[in-house]
């Protein structure tokens, strides 16, 4: 007989709404949830400095965020015909170094902005292995295809991350004591350290977490590692490398967070935006019928009438 032992998640407290304001830093979950909280307009601001995945990279950008601390020459370098930060993702990159750096520098101002205003942050770690650049002793966000011999590789304690996340929550807390913190963690496993080593690096950071979270505190925890791991344990559910989740499971992944963190008065919502969403990526076979400019007049009424109601809703 088959069997699969199915993850019960309870309703949390203090859900999210559409009066919410969630900012989501981390690795591929924060990604991957943020384009569905995105998608049913939710008010989201996702990783300012692209995808970070350890621990120590995630404090840098919040530190430097919380402290309005500006990025400078020092803090770029010239590779490949193309001005680079350590503490953010390639994405950021730029040709032109002022550009590099106002860029920078408008993130840290949005970032300290929104994490000021937010109900919600939602942090994913992705990896306890961190790189640190050899010749600053510095641990690095992203290597940005240096050679590896110019850094050193090195797993990080269970302790350090612990200090790592209590520093974050503190930094955080400071400017907003009411936010509700989710911690959570990338079912994306990193095998290009190896299965052994990829094993370790998500338990230290599940350790580290659960020493941590206090929902009376509003420090939380969401299982999509656990829910990737042991509720979806098939490759029917990853993509063809067998390793990122599949549609499927990002969805499966999705509808598990919906029923813990969403409040259930989104719901109505939710389906009146999933309807113009459909709507408006419908492929009519004639755009000029009088059938379809009253469906277009239909889809604007219904556009207008929850943009009058949420300010934040754009279409």
């Amino acid at each position: 007989m088959k069997f699969r032992t199915k993850i019960v998640l309870n309703q949390a407290h203090n859900q999210i709404d559409y009066n919410s304001k969630l900012v989501l830093i981390g690795s591929c979950f924060s990604e991957n949830i943020s384009e569905k909280l995105t998608y049913f307009k939710f008010n989201t601001y996702k990783n300012p400095f692209g995808i970070l995945f350890n621990p120590i990279a995630i404090e840098n950008l919040i530190t430097k965020a919380i402290n309005q601390t500006k990025f400078t020459e020092k803090d770029i370098f010239y590779l490949n015909e193309r001005w680079h930060c350590f503490e953010a993702h390639s994405n950021l990159s730029n040709v032109d170094k002022n550009t590099l750096l106002a860029n920078l520098n408008t993130s840290v101002e949005q970032t300290h902005k929104n994490l000021n205003e937010a109900s919600h942050l939602i942090i994913t770690l992705g990896t306890s292995w961190v790189y640190r650049f050899i010749e600053t002793d510095l641990i690095v966000g992203n290597c940005h295809k240096i050679p590896q011999k110019k850094f050193l590789k090195e797993i990080l304690s269970v302790k350090s991350i612990i200090a790592s996340l209590e520093n974050i929550i503190t930094l955080v807390k400071n400017i907003n004591p009411k936010i509700n913190i989710i911690f959570t963690i990338s079912p994306v496993r990193h095998l290009k350290d190896g299965f052994v080593e990829n094993s370790k690096s998500k338990a230290h950071l599940l350790a580290a977490i659960h020493q941590l979270i206090e929902p009376r505190k509003n420090i939380n925890y969401f299982p999509s590692y656990e829910i990737m791991m042991d509720d979806l344990r098939d490759y029917r559910f990853y993509k063809e490398d067998m390793i990122h989740p599949n549609k499927l499971a990002i969805q499966y992944i999705w509808e598990q967070f919906t029923t813990t963190w969403i409040h259930q008065e989104a719901f109505p919502i939710m389906k009146e935006v999933e309807t113009i969403q459909k709507g408006l990526a419908h492929k009519p076979f004639n755009p000029n019928s009088k059938q379809h400019q009253q469906f277009l007049k239909t889809l604007t009424e219904k556009k207008k009438t929850l943009q009058n109601r949420f300010s934040h809703f754009t279409f």
